[in-house]
């Protein structure tokens, strides 16, 4: 008796499935049209066998204008059926990739991550190389039987010459398929490693091209770029390996379909010799041994192309299958609720508890980076509660009782390093267009000046992750994005680390004047941003160990003083 796992389907099989099922019209006339290419095109040998004997038993014009009429009517179905099939077949190839990339993207564009173990490069080789081939099965499908049905006229053909050569065809395919679906398994398990290898290296350019500028800051590039010479050249080798497991594949099929051409021809000429066949048979014959290279060669590759998009659907799989990190409640806070954190631990975090009432702007000293990072993520929901012990509250709520969506509704955290999009200054600060804040969250972020230089003001167009713009810019067009949110309760994390002193006065004083009245954490060590607060909590070795005004902490603590004075 199978177990329960045993008997699942596996889910590259069942993404296989929902291709072909979903695409079974399209599949259904590709078959169709393409069947009539194939019949077409083993007919013509057959019709010239035909001709060749007719003609030299009648002898007239009539029986040959009848031969170049129906060699006529074979040309154009051969013609028609190939343009028409084809483009039916590729259409639906294309769309169903198309709906493979966008289920891909869309888990990686999930509120609440996936536990995939995949970084956002191999997502993305997933989303593009793996989807395409995974949809190439619309295709393979309908060619393989319309060869299939090449290859059965063929023989039918061939057999009613003579019962020998029909056999020998019959045979013959067996066992040149049989041959190559031992090799195909080969392609498939190399193919996995490969495109295995082919996302890692991609996944360690993104990784690179992130964090490009601070590599060249403390002389770690050249490291960085050893460690993806390595990744490179393992992905290199692997693709070197499976060409020459393709190429071998291909030549043995080659070579299999010529060794049976050749089997056909040399028998049908000894059967002809021998008087067993006519003369128009043996042309019949000679013909069929040649036309029937190409279904041969399709009928020969499809074990390939299936096993290379069970491949893609397996690794597509992982991503598609793989379970969210976290599960959520469906609760929601009470709006303009406040925040607390109860007797939290979590990597540098040991026993962390405060509350933020619903109104108040409170800045966090963190004297260590990872506890302010750790937080952040916390807060962020990029850590699952589980895996931390004590409790978020949002507005009165557990974080876990809450819906994720809830959660991104009511409490929004912007990361030191926000990340900056193509597009322009306005999409960039309200990527939904709905934002009624768009101008003070502007002229809060000081972000006025970059504006101020284009004569497209807000529609000036910024590049891919804002290579047009400088470290400052980029911080302050992510903290106007965070701003124009308005959302109840905002967690900053570093907001001004590369902008002048000047700028960072001005933009404390215009974020405490613009949340007034809404929740506002801001984890800093900045000295503008520390004074605008209502209150400063000091972060040290992971617990809060003061708490008072700026003023009054640089009067009274050293070691506040030593940390945040600049």
């Amino acid at each position: 008796m199978k177990t329960p796992d045993a008997q699942r389907p596996r889910p590259g099989s069942d993404i296989l499935r929902t291709a072909l099922r979903r695409n079974i019209g399209a599949m259904t006339w590709g078959t169709i049209l393409m069947g009539l290419y194939q019949a077409g095109e083993t007919a013509f040998p057959i019709a010239l066998g035909l001709i060749v004997e007719h003609t030299m038993q009648d002898r007239s014009p009539g029986a040959l204008a009848l031969s170049i009429g129906s060699l006529a009517v074979i040309i154009t179905t051969v013609s028609l059926s190939w343009r028409f099939g084809m483009r039916i077949l590729q259409k639906a190839n294309t769309t169903e990739a198309h709906r493979w990339r966008v289920r891909v993207a869309d888990c990686g564009l999930e509120p609440v991550a996936r536990d995939a173990g995949l970084k956002s490069g191999e997502v993305l080789t997933i989303a593009t190389e793996d989807a395409d081939q995974t949809a190439d099965i619309i295709e393979v499908v309908p060619l393989l039987i319309s060869s299939l049905v090449a290859v059965l006229v063929a023989a039918v053909a061939l057999g009613l010459a003579d019962i020998r050569l029909g056999l020998l065809v019959i045979v013959g395919t067996a066992l040149i398929l049989s041959i190559l679906s031992v090799m195909s398994k080969r392609i498939g398990s190399s193919t996995r490693e490969q495109q295995a290898r082919v996302a890692r290296a991609g996944a360690k350019v993104a990784d690179l091209i992130t964090g490009l500028r601070p590599l060249h800051g403390f002389g770690g590039n050249h490291a960085a770029f050893r460690s993806y010479r390595k990744v490179s050249t393992e992905a290199k080798s692997q693709a070197i390996t499976v060409a020459g497991v393709n190429g071998a594949y291909a030549g043995t099929a080659a070579a299999l379909n010529a060794v049976l051409a050749v089997g056909v021809t040399l028998t049908a000429g000894g059967l002809a010799f021998n008087g067993d066949i006519t003369v128009g048979e043996l042309v019949m014959a000679v013909g069929l041994a040649q036309f029937i290279m190409e279904p041969l060669k399709l009928f020969s590759d499809m074990p390939k192309y299936v096993m290379m998009a069970r491949a893609s659907a397996e690794r597509m799989a992982l991503v598609l299958v793989a379970p969210p990190v976290a599960t959520h409640g469906t609760e929601r806070p009470a709006p303009g609720g406040g925040l607390e954190i109860d007797c939290v631990r979590y990597g540098a975090l040991r026993d962390l508890k405060f509350q933020v009432p619903a109104g108040e702007f409170v800045a966090i000293a963190a004297y260590q980076p990872r506890a302010a990072a750790d937080l952040a993520a916390i807060l962020a929901v990029q850590v699952p509660p589980h895996a931390y012990e004590g409790a978020v509250r949002v507005g009165g709520e557990e974080l876990a009782a809450l819906s994720i969506e809830a959660v991104r509704e009511h409490l929004l955290v912007n990361p030191y390093d926000g990340e900056i999009f193509a597009g322009t200054l306005r999409t960039n600060i309200d990527p939904s267009g709905t934002s009624r804040t768009v101008d003070a969250a502007v002229e809060a972020s000081m972000l006025t000046d970059v504006v101020a230089l284009h004569r497209e003001g807000l529609d000036h167009g910024v590049r891919d992750r804002g290579a047009n713009l400088s470290g400052g810019q980029r911080q302050r067009l992510s903290l106007a994005r965070a701003l124009a949110a308005d959302s109840d309760i905002l967690v900053l994390h570093d907001p001004t680390t590369a902008v002048d002193a000047v700028t960072e006065q001005l933009i404390a004083r215009h974020v405490a004047k613009l949340r007034r009245g809404r929740t506002t954490v801001v984890i800093t060590s900045s000295p503008a941003l520390l004074d605008a607060a209502d209150r400063v909590l000091v972060l040290d070795d992971g617990v809060i160990t003061a708490e008072d005004t700026h003023r009054n902490l640089l009067a009274g603590d050293e070691e506040y003083c030593l940390a945040v004075a600049r």
